[in-house]
């Protein structure tokens, strides 16, 4: 019983964890709209990749722990009987039969976060998320490790 409630606050405070990190994401989407090229280098860093077109350029960071969620499930069912019976020359006779069944099934999903900062001017203007970023109340989770810092 012990460890089951230790379970459940666990699993409590890493939703917890998630939903904080996805308010994160979700406010530097607008608290970063305005910061200039040297704000978002020195709060974020050189980025994976620029691209650029006319006064438009797009840097993209990835961000994510790298969670990987996995769900699973199985059954398993073992019958076996045997009989027999002593013969009068003292032998023994045995039937038997056994019968497994078993089946199993998983499935994995990794979550990660590719961060598009669009700059217009020299000025951040928009900052898109995309990839499996998070869960269904926790969308963007996994972009806030690389936003957080622009947000303070």
């Amino acid at each position: 019983m012990k460890q089951v409630l230790l379970l459940i606050l666990f699993c409590s405070v890493a939703a917890g964890c998630a939903v904080q990190r996805a308010v994160v994401a979700q406010s530097a989407q607008e608290k970063m709209v305005g910061l200039s090229k040297e704000q978002v280098l020195a709060c974020m860093g050189p980025p994976a990749q620029k691209m650029a077109e006319g006064a438009t350029e797009v840097w993209s960071y990835n961000s994510g722990n790298d969670r990987v969620t996995a769900v699973g499930s199985g059954y398993s069912q073992t019958s076996s009987s045997l009989s027999g019976q002593h013969t009068r020359g003292g032998g023994f006779t045995a039937d038997g039969t056994a019968t497994t069944i078993s089946t199993s099934s998983a499935t994995a999903s990794r979550r990660y976060c590719t961060i598009n900062v669009v700059m217009s001017e020299g000025l951040v203007s928009r900052v898109n998320y995309a990839g499996p970023t998070g869960g269904l109340l926790t969308g963007g989770e996994q972009c806030a490790f690389a936003v957080e810092n622009c947000t303070r």
